[in-house]
């Protein structure tokens, strides 16, 4: 009977995971290291269905693959000997895009859980007999 509830309460879960990491990548869009160093990667946030539940859990949080960039700055204060930095691995039009579907993931699965609580307080009004 609270299959809803709880398949929307996971979707509302994992939203806010995906809005935390993407926010995260936001401001760190700018974060240089030196040459050399890990370069900040954008956390993807990886989810799983449920088995027989319904549902959806967070799988993993990945940083983001790819080879670092590193960019001559030598006025940079965390550039090296020669003036390079290592740049993020972020990329800031697709954390924009990822930050509207974490949003638009959020706002349905609460509109879900609020219809859900509704119909079922509505079903304990009609058992009674109010």
């Amino acid at each position: 009977m609270f299959g809803a509830l709880d398949a929307a309460s996971s979707g509302v879960s994992l939203g806010r995971t995906w809005i935390d990491a993407t926010s995260d990548n936001v401001a760190n869009v700018n974060t240089v290291r030196p040459a050399g160093e890990e370069p900040f990667r954008a956390r993807l946030v990886v989810a799983q269905s449920r088995t027989g539940t319904g549902g959806v859990d967070v799988a993993a949080i990945r940083g983001k693959p790819g080879e670092p960039q590193v960019t001559f700055d030598p006025d940079n204060p965390l550039a090296d000997e020669e003036g390079y930095v290592t740049q993020p691995h972020v990329d800031l039009t697709e954390e924009m895009t990822n930050m509207m579907m974490a949003s638009r993931l959020y706002q349905a699965n609460i509109s879900v859980m609020q219809q859900a609580r509704e119909t079922y307080s509505a079903a304990l009004r009609i058992g009674t007999g109010s």
